[in-house]
């Protein structure tokens, strides 16, 4: 894939990830993580702001988990 469509694919998700709500939150998750993971693979440099974001959006995913176990 071409370095031009993963940034195009961050800049979008990025868009909808602005304001949103937890739910959209975690459900782009899974998204942003795929998206550091091919540039990765690629060589490409992962810019800090997406790492930032993806580093975040996991943080919520493993708290989502967590607020529903009873203690």
């Amino acid at each position: 894939m071409k370095h031009n469509t993963l940034f195009s694919e961050f800049t979008e998700i990025e868009q909808k990830l602005e304001n949103a709500c937890l739910d959209t939150r975690l459900a782009l998750q899974p998204s942003v993580s795929k998206i550091v993971d091919r540039m990765r693979r690629q060589g490409m440099h992962v810019p800090s702001r997406l790492r930032r974001l993806d580093s975040a959006l996991c943080e919520d995913a493993m708290e989502a988990q967590f607020d529903n176990m009873p203690v």
